[in-house]
Protein backbone atom coordinates (compact mmCIF):
# COMPACT_ATOMS: atom_id res chain seq x y z
CA UNK A 1 0.00 0.00 0.00
CA UNK A 2 2.81 2.29 0.65
CA UNK A 3 3.57 1.55 -2.87
CA UNK A 4 0.73 2.62 -3.73
CA UNK A 5 -0.04 5.97 -1.92
CA UNK A 6 3.71 6.93 -2.62
CA UNK A 7 3.19 6.43 -6.33
CA UNK A 8 -0.10 9.08 -5.91
CA UNK A 9 2.03 11.17 -3.77
CA UNK A 10 4.74 11.45 -6.43
CA UNK A 11 1.95 11.81 -9.32
CA UNK A 12 0.13 14.44 -8.00
CA UNK A 13 3.70 16.21 -7.03
CA UNK A 14 4.59 15.37 -10.35
CA UNK A 15 1.58 16.88 -12.26
CA UNK A 16 1.76 20.47 -10.14
CA UNK A 17 5.21 20.58 -11.15
CA UNK A 18 4.50 19.97 -14.55
CA UNK A 19 1.23 21.76 -14.29
CA UNK A 20 3.46 25.04 -12.63
CA UNK A 21 6.13 24.74 -15.13
CA UNK A 22 3.25 25.55 -18.09
CA UNK A 23 1.81 28.13 -16.22
CA UNK A 24 5.67 30.04 -15.83
CA UNK A 25 6.51 28.87 -19.44
CA UNK A 26 3.23 29.99 -20.91
CA UNK A 27 3.22 33.63 -18.67
CA UNK A 28 5.11 35.86 -20.69
CA UNK A 29 3.23 34.71 -23.87
CA UNK A 30 0.10 35.17 -22.20
CA UNK A 31 1.14 38.91 -20.91
CA UNK A 32 2.60 39.75 -24.50
CA UNK A 33 -1.00 39.13 -25.89
CA UNK A 34 -2.75 41.17 -23.52
CA UNK A 35 -0.27 43.77 -24.42
CA UNK A 36 -1.07 43.20 -28.18
CA UNK A 37 -4.60 43.26 -27.61
CA UNK A 38 -4.31 46.72 -25.42
CA UNK A 39 -2.19 47.84 -28.03
CA UNK A 40 -4.78 47.06 -30.95
CA UNK A 41 -7.68 48.23 -29.11
CA UNK A 42 -5.92 51.53 -28.06
CA UNK A 43 -3.59 52.18 -31.40
CA UNK A 44 -6.50 53.67 -33.92
CA UNK A 45 -7.65 55.95 -30.57
CA UNK A 46 -4.14 57.75 -30.64
CA UNK A 47 -3.67 57.96 -33.59
CA UNK A 48 -6.92 59.75 -34.05
CA UNK A 49 -5.85 62.30 -31.24
CA UNK A 50 -2.39 62.58 -32.96
CA UNK A 51 -3.58 63.59 -36.47
CA UNK A 52 -6.01 66.19 -34.46
CA UNK A 53 -3.59 67.79 -32.49
CA UNK A 54 -1.46 68.33 -35.51
CA UNK A 55 -4.29 69.96 -37.61
CA UNK A 56 -4.85 72.09 -34.32
CA UNK A 57 -1.08 73.36 -34.03
CA UNK A 58 -1.15 74.00 -38.20
CA UNK A 59 -4.98 76.36 -37.96
CA UNK A 60 -3.23 77.68 -34.11
CA UNK A 61 0.03 78.47 -36.22
CA UNK A 62 -1.77 80.20 -39.15
CA UNK A 63 -4.04 82.19 -36.24
CA UNK A 64 -0.92 83.38 -34.88
CA UNK A 65 0.73 84.68 -37.88
CA UNK A 66 -2.55 86.19 -38.91
CA UNK A 67 -2.68 88.25 -35.59
CA UNK A 68 1.31 88.92 -35.38
CA UNK A 69 0.41 90.19 -39.36
CA UNK A 70 -2.50 92.63 -37.86
CA UNK A 71 0.12 93.69 -34.90
CA UNK A 72 2.70 94.95 -37.80
CA UNK A 73 -0.23 96.29 -39.83
CA UNK A 74 -1.48 98.41 -36.93
CA UNK A 75 2.09 99.44 -36.04
CA UNK A 76 3.28 100.45 -39.03
CA UNK A 77 -0.52 102.62 -39.40
CA UNK A 78 0.71 104.18 -36.15
CA UNK A 79 4.03 105.01 -37.10
CA UNK A 80 2.44 106.62 -40.62
CA UNK A 81 0.55 109.39 -38.36
CA UNK A 82 3.03 111.55 -39.34
CA UNK A 83 2.73 111.26 -42.81
CA UNK A 84 -1.05 111.36 -42.45
CA UNK A 85 -0.64 114.70 -41.11
CA UNK A 86 1.90 116.24 -43.30
CA UNK A 87 -0.47 114.83 -46.53
CA UNK A 88 -3.22 117.27 -44.32
CA UNK A 89 -0.90 119.77 -43.88
CA UNK A 90 -0.94 119.66 -48.31
CA UNK A 91 -4.09 119.56 -48.99
CA UNK A 92 -5.05 122.17 -46.72
CA UNK A 93 -2.25 123.87 -48.55
CA UNK A 94 -3.76 123.27 -51.50
CA UNK A 95 -7.33 123.60 -51.06
CA UNK A 96 -6.30 127.38 -49.83
CA UNK A 97 -4.19 128.09 -52.63
CA UNK A 98 -7.27 126.90 -55.21
CA UNK A 99 -9.53 129.35 -53.31
CA UNK A 100 -7.15 132.10 -53.56
CA UNK A 101 -6.93 131.23 -57.02
CA UNK A 102 -10.60 131.53 -57.50
CA UNK A 103 -11.04 134.35 -55.82
CA UNK A 104 -8.35 136.43 -57.62
CA UNK A 105 -10.11 134.96 -61.25
CA UNK A 106 -13.02 136.33 -60.08
CA UNK A 107 -13.11 139.61 -57.73
CA UNK A 108 -9.99 141.90 -57.84
CA UNK A 109 -6.36 141.62 -58.25
CA UNK A 110 -5.96 142.57 -54.75
CA UNK A 111 -6.35 138.48 -53.69
CA UNK A 112 -3.55 137.65 -56.49
CA UNK A 113 -1.20 140.03 -54.85
CA UNK A 114 -0.90 137.41 -51.80
CA UNK A 115 0.08 134.50 -53.95
CA UNK A 116 3.34 133.78 -55.22
CA UNK A 117 3.88 134.95 -58.36
CA UNK A 118 5.09 131.88 -61.01
CA UNK A 119 5.27 134.74 -64.08
CA UNK A 120 8.74 136.84 -64.78
CA UNK A 121 8.22 140.37 -63.61
CA UNK A 122 7.46 142.15 -66.60
CA UNK A 123 4.81 139.73 -67.42
CA UNK A 124 3.13 140.18 -64.43
CA UNK A 125 3.20 143.85 -64.52
CA UNK A 126 1.42 143.45 -67.71
CA UNK A 127 -1.20 141.34 -66.81
CA UNK A 128 -1.73 143.26 -63.49
CA UNK A 129 -2.34 146.46 -65.73
CA UNK A 130 -4.64 144.93 -67.80
CA UNK A 131 -6.74 143.98 -65.06
CA UNK A 132 -6.51 147.26 -63.64
CA UNK A 133 -8.22 148.60 -67.38
CA UNK A 134 -10.72 145.19 -67.76
CA UNK A 135 -11.77 146.33 -64.04
CA UNK A 136 -12.92 149.88 -65.56
CA UNK A 137 -13.99 149.18 -68.35
CA UNK A 138 -16.43 146.67 -66.74
CA UNK A 139 -17.70 149.67 -64.03
CA UNK A 140 -18.21 151.88 -67.00
CA UNK A 141 -19.78 149.66 -69.53
CA UNK A 142 -21.11 146.86 -67.27
CA UNK A 143 -19.63 144.07 -69.72
CA UNK A 144 -17.09 141.44 -68.33
CA UNK A 145 -13.41 141.23 -70.00
CA UNK A 146 -11.54 138.25 -68.86
CA UNK A 147 -7.51 138.58 -68.37
CA UNK A 148 -7.07 135.93 -70.55
CA UNK A 149 -6.79 133.31 -67.31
Amino acid sequence: MEDQEMQLKVRRVSDKFTESMYVLANEPSVALYRLQEHVRRSLPELVQHKTDMQSWEEQSQGAIYTVEYACSAVKSMTNSSMYFKNIDGLLRQAISIKEQVSSSQGRSPLVSAHMPNPLPHDLSSELSRKRTIDSGIQKEGGEKHSAGM
